[in-house]
């Protein structure tokens, strides 16, 4: 009998802990294309839907169709999708939005770095630049700090930003340089 009261406290805990993981999605996380989500309204099972986040940032759920969830945080598409239910649909609707899938998101960074090449994001996090050549081992003895080369794509045009590290590193700079997914980093070797 008492094996049974441990199995049963052991299955409801594991329970919790799965919905736990799932609902761990941070609010102010801004979806990425290729996200997989999870879109739960309370009491209308058959709305609940798993959707990945296409390339031009849309998802389409029943009733109220595409939404387009560029630059948006988990948070604000939860009011978003409440609103939507609410105008024609439900009343007061109480909606959930999860991350099942977060989309693989990286920069490369190349060199004179330790250990050139690419660097992942942390999950629901962003990386900032010195993260970045953190993650690759560090700049190398020859590298020039003062002329780092950030390429990225903004809006269909490629633009090139040339950054003192040093700046950064001493407090010097209010920018820490937030990365971009594709983001190119270029440490070049100082000339001696």
């Amino acid at each position: 009998m008492r094996w049974m009261a441990a199995w049963f406290i052991a299955a409801t805990v594991l329970a919790h802990a799965a919905e736990d993981s799932a609902s761990n999605t941070r609010p102010d996380y801004v979806l990425n294309a290729s996200d997989l989500i999870r879109v739960q309204i309370f009491q209308e099972e058959d709305l609940t839907r798993e959707v990945r986040v296409s390339q031009e940032f849309r998802i389409v759920l029943p009733l109220i169709g595409p939404i387009d969830v560029r630059g948006k945080t988990v948070r604000d598409l939860q009011d978003t999708i409440r609103d939507l239910y609410d105008r024609d649909f439900l009343v007061n609707p109480q909606v959930n939005v999860f991350v099942i899938e977060y989309a693989q998101r990286a920069v490369n960074v190349l060199g004179s770095v330790n250990s050139p090449g690419v660097v992942r994001f942390p999950q629901e996090q962003g990386l900032t630049l010195l993260d970045a050549i953190a993650r690759v081992g560090g700049f190398s003895r020859l590298a020039d700090r003062r002329k780092l080369k950030l390429t990225r794509v903004v809006e269909g045009k490629t633009r090139t930003y040339i950054i003192n590290a040093d700046e950064i590193i001493e407090g010097n700079s209010k920018d820490a340089w937030p990365l971009l997914q594709d983001d190119v980093i270029y440490v070049p070797e100082r000339i001696l």
